[in-house]
């Protein structure tokens, strides 16, 4: 994705009527499907932002709820903000358990996510796997922002598909089909606001200490857990069944 100037919103450019009204169609069948037992995963990125867009432009009661780990950076604290004036919105807040993370951090230091995939994995688990278990209790259908070119753990994303980690309920994956540059046409049209780190050469964002900027020629996931091989790049909130 190209990189964004660091202001409060994306301004210019020309998005797909075709591929927003097809998109805006599987959303508005979700809503009226699942009421108000469907919510919205954000982490803030251009895809959740433009995600929430689409979502209140066919209803304004949407749910939005999003996962505090404990490491996010300021900016994404800041877009939540924004994204929560804009929109007219509060975004539902899920914390992680308190006496888990003690309890990581009083064994294993603050750092073991470095040490092994296992540990990583241990560290999401308890950030944002458990979290995010509390977030979708009740509901029938969760959405996200994800796409199939972000990286290899990703192709075979569909639109619609059961979570069977969380008892089969429906998962909606409306921008699978977009690209980075119909993600970032969509939010220059409609002046979103988006994540300031954008600006600083990043381009998929997460916990602080897992997330850097990517180099010329590396995907777009490439700065997520980049000690990690490509396929391993997931933190069991979205894993593959």
């Amino acid at each position: 994705m190209p990189s964004l100037m660091q202001t409060e919103t994306i301004a210019g450019g020309t998005a797909s009527t075709e591929l927003e009204n097809g998109t805006l169609t599987l959303l508005h069948g979700a809503l009226e499907k699942h009421g108000s037992a469907i919510a919205q995963a954000s982490s803030f990125s251009v895809e959740d932002v433009v995600v929430t867009d689409l979502l209140t432009r066919i209803r304004s009661d949407v749910r939005v709820f999003a996962i505090d780990t404990g490491r996010l950076p300021e900016e994404t604290l800041l877009c939540a903000d924004a994204v929560a004036a804009r929109f007219h919105i509060q975004i539902e807040w899920f914390f992680p358990q308190r006496e888990a993370v003690e309890k990581l951090i009083r064994e294993q230091g603050t750092h073991s996510f470095r040490e092994s995939l296992e540990k990583r994995h241990e560290c999401c688990g308890i950030r944002k796997v458990e979290p995010l278990s509390r977030a979708l209790a009740g509901l029938t259908a969760w959405i996200t922002g994800l796409r199939r070119d972000q990286n290899v753990s990703r192709t075979q994303l569909n639109e619609t598909e059961p979570d069977l980690l969380h008892g089969g309920i429906l998962k909606y994956n409306p921008l699978a089909a977009w690209t980075a540059e119909d993600v970032l046409a969509y939010a220059k049209s409609r002046q979103l606001p988006f994540h300031r780190l954008y600006g600083q050469g990043y381009r998929s964002i997460g916990c602080a200490p897992c997330t850097r900027a990517v180099q010329p020629g590396e995907d777009e996931r490439a700065g997520r857990w980049w000690w990690e091989s490509s396929e391993h790049k997931e933190c069991g909130l979205h894993a593959r069944h």
